[in-house]
Protein backbone atom coordinates (compact mmCIF):
# COMPACT_ATOMS: atom_id res chain seq x y z
CA UNK A 1 0.00 0.00 0.00
CA UNK A 2 1.21 3.49 -0.74
CA UNK A 3 0.04 6.87 0.70
CA UNK A 4 -0.38 10.20 -0.93
CA UNK A 5 -0.85 13.48 0.53
CA UNK A 6 -0.67 17.41 -0.77
CA UNK A 7 -1.26 21.11 0.31
CA UNK A 8 -2.01 23.90 -0.93
CA UNK A 9 -2.89 27.92 1.20
CA UNK A 10 -1.75 29.97 2.92
CA UNK A 11 -2.20 28.65 6.52
CA UNK A 12 0.77 26.72 7.30
CA UNK A 13 3.83 25.70 5.77
CA UNK A 14 3.79 22.54 3.09
CA UNK A 15 5.86 20.27 4.93
CA UNK A 16 4.19 20.30 7.94
CA UNK A 17 1.12 19.22 6.42
CA UNK A 18 3.05 16.78 4.28
CA UNK A 19 4.82 14.95 7.27
CA UNK A 20 1.60 15.40 8.96
CA UNK A 21 -0.17 13.37 6.39
CA UNK A 22 2.29 10.75 6.22
CA UNK A 23 2.31 9.89 9.21
CA UNK A 24 -0.86 9.64 9.44
CA UNK A 25 -1.11 7.02 6.51
CA UNK A 26 2.04 4.98 7.95
CA UNK A 27 -0.48 1.91 9.06
CA UNK A 28 -1.06 1.13 4.88
CA UNK A 29 2.73 0.39 5.21
CA UNK A 30 5.69 1.72 3.35
CA UNK A 31 9.42 1.31 2.60
CA UNK A 32 10.43 5.04 1.27
CA UNK A 33 8.59 8.44 1.61
CA UNK A 34 9.21 11.90 -0.05
CA UNK A 35 8.34 15.11 -0.31
CA UNK A 36 8.49 18.15 -3.53
CA UNK A 37 7.77 21.26 -2.47
CA UNK A 38 7.96 25.01 -4.04
CA UNK A 39 10.49 26.59 -2.10
CA UNK A 40 12.15 30.30 -3.99
CA UNK A 41 10.19 29.33 -6.97
CA UNK A 42 11.96 26.01 -7.23
CA UNK A 43 10.87 22.64 -7.13
CA UNK A 44 12.46 20.65 -4.53
CA UNK A 45 12.72 16.72 -3.73
CA UNK A 46 13.75 15.19 -0.82
CA UNK A 47 13.26 11.17 -0.45
CA UNK A 48 14.58 8.84 1.73
CA UNK A 49 14.16 4.58 1.79
CA UNK A 50 12.89 3.67 5.53
CA UNK A 51 10.70 5.08 7.92
CA UNK A 52 9.44 8.80 7.95
CA UNK A 53 11.83 9.94 10.73
CA UNK A 54 14.53 9.14 8.36
CA UNK A 55 13.13 11.87 5.87
CA UNK A 56 12.20 14.61 8.32
CA UNK A 57 16.25 14.32 9.35
CA UNK A 58 16.76 15.73 5.87
CA UNK A 59 13.77 17.92 5.70
CA UNK A 60 14.64 21.92 6.59
CA UNK A 61 11.80 23.10 7.56
CA UNK A 62 12.10 26.86 7.42
CA UNK A 63 11.91 26.22 3.75
CA UNK A 64 8.40 27.89 3.73
CA UNK A 65 6.29 26.87 1.78
CA UNK A 66 2.30 26.94 0.47
CA UNK A 67 2.61 24.12 -1.88
CA UNK A 68 3.66 20.59 -2.22
CA UNK A 69 3.06 16.42 -2.63
CA UNK A 70 4.01 13.82 -0.42
CA UNK A 71 4.45 9.97 -0.76
CA UNK A 72 5.15 6.45 1.20
CA UNK A 73 5.85 4.44 -1.13
CA UNK A 74 5.36 -0.01 -0.93
CA UNK A 75 8.49 -1.26 -3.50
CA UNK A 76 6.55 -3.23 -6.54
CA UNK A 77 8.48 -2.20 -9.98
CA UNK A 78 11.95 -1.60 -8.65
CA UNK A 79 13.38 -2.65 -5.50
CA UNK A 80 13.87 0.10 -2.25
CA UNK A 81 16.09 2.21 -2.83
CA UNK A 82 16.09 6.17 -2.78
CA UNK A 83 15.93 6.90 -6.67
CA UNK A 84 12.86 4.65 -6.82
CA UNK A 85 11.45 6.46 -3.91
CA UNK A 86 8.59 9.12 -5.19
CA UNK A 87 8.27 11.83 -5.82
CA UNK A 88 9.80 11.35 -9.56
CA UNK A 89 10.68 14.19 -11.74
CA UNK A 90 10.58 13.99 -15.74
CA UNK A 91 11.43 17.54 -17.79
CA UNK A 92 8.97 19.87 -16.05
CA UNK A 93 6.64 17.27 -14.06
CA UNK A 94 6.76 15.91 -10.67
CA UNK A 95 4.76 14.01 -9.30
CA UNK A 96 3.55 10.75 -7.13
CA UNK A 97 1.79 8.01 -7.96
CA UNK A 98 -0.33 5.14 -5.81
CA UNK A 99 -1.54 2.21 -8.26
CA UNK A 100 0.29 -0.11 -10.38
CA UNK A 101 0.51 0.46 -14.27
CA UNK A 102 0.52 -2.63 -16.28
CA UNK A 103 2.03 -1.17 -20.08
CA UNK A 104 4.81 0.70 -18.87
CA UNK A 105 7.25 -1.43 -20.28
CA UNK A 106 6.66 -0.47 -23.71
CA UNK A 107 5.60 3.00 -22.63
CA UNK A 108 9.01 3.24 -21.75
CA UNK A 109 10.48 1.54 -24.19
CA UNK A 110 8.75 4.27 -26.75
CA UNK A 111 10.03 6.88 -24.58
CA UNK A 112 13.55 5.90 -24.95
CA UNK A 113 13.30 6.30 -28.59
CA UNK A 114 12.18 9.77 -27.94
CA UNK A 115 15.56 10.37 -25.75
CA UNK A 116 14.13 10.27 -22.16
CA UNK A 117 16.79 8.64 -19.71
CA UNK A 118 15.09 7.00 -16.61
CA UNK A 119 17.17 6.62 -13.20
CA UNK A 120 14.86 4.46 -11.59
CA UNK A 121 12.89 1.23 -12.34
CA UNK A 122 9.60 2.14 -11.49
CA UNK A 123 6.58 2.95 -13.53
CA UNK A 124 5.87 6.55 -12.04
CA UNK A 125 8.66 7.76 -13.61
CA UNK A 126 7.42 6.45 -16.42
CA UNK A 127 3.99 7.78 -15.93
CA UNK A 128 5.63 11.35 -15.46
CA UNK A 129 8.00 10.86 -19.12
CA UNK A 130 4.64 10.38 -20.83
CA UNK A 131 3.28 13.88 -19.21
CA UNK A 132 5.97 15.88 -19.74
CA UNK A 133 5.79 14.52 -23.28
CA UNK A 134 2.14 15.15 -24.17
CA UNK A 135 2.93 18.70 -22.36
CA UNK A 136 5.39 19.72 -24.95
CA UNK A 137 3.10 19.02 -27.85
CA UNK A 138 -0.40 20.24 -26.41
CA UNK A 139 1.10 22.94 -23.92
CA UNK A 140 -2.25 22.32 -21.84
CA UNK A 141 -1.54 19.88 -18.36
CA UNK A 142 -5.41 19.55 -17.75
CA UNK A 143 -6.28 18.30 -21.27
CA UNK A 144 -2.79 16.19 -21.27
CA UNK A 145 -3.98 14.24 -17.71
CA UNK A 146 -7.53 13.45 -19.50
CA UNK A 147 -5.36 11.68 -22.27
CA UNK A 148 -3.80 9.81 -19.66
CA UNK A 149 -6.85 7.60 -19.13
CA UNK A 150 -7.07 6.39 -22.49
CA UNK A 151 -3.03 5.55 -22.71
CA UNK A 152 -2.20 4.28 -18.88
CA UNK A 153 -3.60 0.62 -18.64
CA UNK A 154 -3.96 -0.44 -14.76
CA UNK A 155 -4.55 1.98 -11.37
CA UNK A 156 -3.68 4.96 -10.36
CA UNK A 157 -4.31 8.43 -8.55
CA UNK A 158 -1.52 11.06 -9.46
CA UNK A 159 -0.82 14.23 -8.05
CA UNK A 160 1.40 16.72 -9.93
CA UNK A 161 3.23 19.74 -10.03
CA UNK A 162 4.67 21.44 -13.52
CA UNK A 163 7.54 24.11 -13.22
CA UNK A 164 5.21 26.12 -15.44
CA UNK A 165 2.60 26.57 -12.58
CA UNK A 166 4.04 26.14 -9.08
CA UNK A 167 1.01 27.63 -8.01
CA UNK A 168 -0.99 24.42 -8.62
CA UNK A 169 -1.63 21.02 -7.81
CA UNK A 170 -3.09 18.98 -10.01
CA UNK A 171 -4.68 15.64 -9.19
CA UNK A 172 -6.70 12.18 -10.92
CA UNK A 173 -7.70 8.57 -10.38
CA UNK A 174 -8.39 5.45 -11.35
CA UNK A 175 -9.06 2.80 -9.45
CA UNK A 176 -6.91 4.48 -6.21
CA UNK A 177 -8.39 6.56 -4.00
CA UNK A 178 -7.96 10.16 -3.84
CA UNK A 179 -10.12 12.74 -1.96
CA UNK A 180 -9.56 16.39 -1.84
CA UNK A 181 -10.51 18.12 1.61
CA UNK A 182 -10.98 22.06 2.45
CA UNK A 183 -10.59 24.26 4.77
CA UNK A 184 -11.57 27.88 4.11
CA UNK A 185 -9.37 28.43 1.02
CA UNK A 186 -6.71 26.06 2.10
CA UNK A 187 -6.92 22.57 0.20
CA UNK A 188 -5.87 18.78 0.60
CA UNK A 189 -5.28 16.01 -1.40
CA UNK A 190 -4.73 12.66 0.02
CA UNK A 191 -5.14 8.96 -0.62
CA UNK A 192 -7.42 8.44 2.56
CA UNK A 193 -9.24 10.80 5.55
CA UNK A 194 -7.12 10.47 8.53
CA UNK A 195 -4.22 12.34 6.30
CA UNK A 196 -5.86 15.51 6.44
CA UNK A 197 -7.71 15.37 9.61
CA UNK A 198 -5.49 17.18 11.80
CA UNK A 199 -6.46 20.48 9.62
CA UNK A 200 -9.98 19.43 8.40
CA UNK A 201 -12.78 16.94 8.19
CA UNK A 202 -14.51 18.75 5.77
CA UNK A 203 -13.82 16.57 2.10
CA UNK A 204 -15.18 15.43 -1.06
CA UNK A 205 -14.84 11.75 -2.63
CA UNK A 206 -12.90 11.98 -6.23
CA UNK A 207 -14.67 9.26 -8.22
CA UNK A 208 -12.56 7.42 -11.75
CA UNK A 209 -11.09 10.22 -14.08
CA UNK A 210 -12.09 13.26 -12.50
CA UNK A 211 -9.02 15.80 -12.55
CA UNK A 212 -8.56 18.31 -9.88
CA UNK A 213 -7.05 21.57 -10.24
CA UNK A 214 -6.27 23.45 -6.81
CA UNK A 215 -4.92 27.10 -6.90
CA UNK A 216 -4.65 29.65 -4.36
CA UNK A 217 -8.05 30.75 -3.49
CA UNK A 218 -9.96 28.02 -5.56
CA UNK A 219 -10.73 24.64 -7.02
CA UNK A 220 -11.70 23.08 -10.10
CA UNK A 221 -13.27 19.33 -10.38
CA UNK A 222 -13.30 18.26 -14.09
CA UNK A 223 -15.60 15.41 -15.05
CA UNK A 224 -14.18 13.11 -17.41
CA UNK A 225 -14.94 15.38 -20.55
CA UNK A 226 -13.46 17.96 -18.84
CA UNK A 227 -16.86 19.65 -17.71
CA UNK A 228 -16.65 21.49 -14.18
CA UNK A 229 -18.56 19.85 -11.89
CA UNK A 230 -19.28 20.59 -8.17
CA UNK A 231 -18.70 17.60 -5.53
CA UNK A 232 -21.12 16.96 -2.45
CA UNK A 233 -19.04 17.79 0.26
CA UNK A 234 -18.70 15.50 3.49
CA UNK A 235 -17.93 15.67 7.17
CA UNK A 236 -15.93 13.27 8.83
CA UNK A 237 -17.68 12.47 12.37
Amino acid sequence: MCGIVGYLGKKNNALDVLIDGLKSLEYRGYDSAGVAYVYNNEVKIQKEVGKIIELEKMVNYNDFSNIGIGHTRWATHGGVTKYNSHPHKSGKITLVHNGIVENYEQLKIDLEEQGYVFVSETDTEVIAALIDKLYKEFNNLLKVINMCKDILIGSYALAIISDDEKDTIYATRKDSPLIIAYDENDYYIASDVPAILKYTNKYSLIENNEIIKISFDKHEIYDINLNKITKEILIFE
